[in-house]
C-alpha cells in the first residue's frame, strides 16, 4: 500500500486526508472551525489560531484511523492559496502549507502545491466515480462562500489541467447569500443543510428569477427579497425556499448560456452550496450534470490527496 497525504485549511473547514491511489480508496478526516452565533464566518486571523489547534488532533485522528507507518507515504499535497491566479491569497492556508513543508521535509518526500479550487474539481470527480474527465475538456462550478464560479477545466501539456474563470457571480457569492439569508432566519453558520431543511417543508409555488448577465450572474438580489419577505412576516419556510430556488434559476442559466458557448461539454458541480439536494435534484434532472456526494462537495482535503498522487505519479516520483 502507497499512500499520499493531503491537508486543506480552508476559511470553513480543517481536513486532512490520506489517498491509496492503486485501490483509489480515500480515508479522510475534517472539522468546521468554530463561530460564535449569529456571525458569519471568522476573522482570518481567528481562522488561523483555530486550525493551529485542530490540525493536529485532525491528523492524528486520520493516521489512528489507517495505522500506516509513515514510510508508505510517497508523496504530500496541499492548498496554498483559494484560485491558482496571481492575487489568489488567504492567511488561512498558510497553516497547512507549514505544516506540511515541515511533514515533507522530515520524511523526505515530495510536496505537490495546489488551489483550494482544484483540489474541489478533483474531489467532485472522486466522488462521482469520474477522475477520468481530468483527461479531457469540461465544464465546472464552484460554488462556495468565497466562489460562484464557471469553470472551463482543459488537460494541459504537463499532464495536469488548467482552470479558466468563464463565468460567475458579479456580486455576492452563493454560500454568502446562503448564509446571510440563514442568520436572518436564526440558522446556525455555516447555514446550508438547516437553510435546505427548512426550505423542503415548504411545498407552495415560489416566484423567483435570475438576473443574468452573459454567462454571469447577480446574487445579491436575493438577500434583499428574503429580508423583505422575512419584514412582511412571511413564514421562514417560504423565505428558505425562495432563497435556494433563486440560486438554482441563476445556476441554471448560467448553464444554458455556457452550454450554448461551449457546446455539450461534462458539467461538474462542486462545492459547499451544492450539497444542497433542493438544487442538486432539479438540476440533475434538467443537465445530467455530474455532482459530488454531501463530504466531497463541502471542503475537504480528498481532492488535494487525489492530485498529489497524479502528479507524483506523472512526475516519476519528483517534484
Amino acid at each position: 500500500m502507497a499512500l499520499t497525504f493531503g491537508i486543506d485549511t480552508s476559511n470553513y473547514t480543517t481536513s486532512a486526508a490520506l489517498y491509496d491511489d492503486a485501490a483509489e480508496v480515500i480515508v479522510m478526516e475534517k472539522r468546521l472551525l468554530p463561530t460564535a452565533e449569529g456571525t458569519l464566518g471568522l476573522r482570518q486571523s481567528d481562522a488561523v489560531f483555530a486550525h493551529v489547534k485542530q490540525l493536529g488532533e485532525i491528523t492524528q485522528k486520520l493516521f489512528d484511523r489507517v495505522d500506516c507507518p509513515t514510510e508508505k507515504i510517497e508523496a504530500a499535497g496541499v492548498s496554498v492559496f483559494p484560485r491558482r491566479e496571481a492575487g489568489s491569497y488567504m492567511p488561512c492556508f498558510l497553516v497547512g502549507q507549514t505544516a506540511m513543508e515541515v511533514y515533507s521535509a522530515a520524511n523526505r518526500i515530495p510536496l505537490f502545491r495546489f488551489s483550494h479550487q482544484e483540489g474541489h474539481i478533483a474531489a467532485a470527480l472522486y466522488s462521482a466515480g469520474r477522475l477520468d474527465l481530468l483527461e479531457q475538456q469540461f465544464l465546472a462550478f464552484h460554488l462556495s462562500g468565497g466562489t460562484t464560479d464557471a469553470l472551463l477545466v482543459t488537460p494541459d501539456e504537463n499532464g495536469f489541467f488548467k482552470v479558466e474563470q468563464v463565468g460567475g457571480s458579479l456580486d455576492l457569492k452563493a454560500g454568502q447569500a446562503v448564509d446571510r439569508v440563514g442568520l436572518l432566519l436564526g440558522l446556525r453558520f455555516p447555514c446550508g443543510p438547516e437553510l435546505t431543511d427548512l426550505a423542503m417543508k415548504w411545498e407552495k409555488p415560489v416566484r423567483v428569477r435570475a438576473t443574468l448577465k452573459g454567462t454571469s450572474c447577480c446574487l445579491s438580489g436575493v438577500e434583499n427579497q428574503c429580508r423583505k419577505l422575512l419584514e412582511q412576516n412571511h413564514p421562514k419556510e417560504e423565505i428558505a425556499r425562495v432563497c435556494l430556488e433563486s440560486i438554482r434559476t441563476a445556476l441554471e442559466g448560467m448553464t444554458s448560456a455556457l452550454l450554448k458557448e461551449y457546446g455539450r461539454l461534462p458539467l461538474l458541480y462542486a462545492g459547499g452550496v451544492m450539497s444542497s439536494t433542493l438544487i442538486r435534484n432539479r438540476m440533475e434532472e434538467n443537465f445530467g450534470g455530474i455532482f459530488a456526494e454531501p463530504a466531497f462537495s463541502s471542503d475537504n482535503a480528498a481532492g488535494i490527496a487525489i492530485l498529489a498522487a497524479r502528479a507524483f505519479r506523472r512526475k516519476g516520483g519528483t517534484e
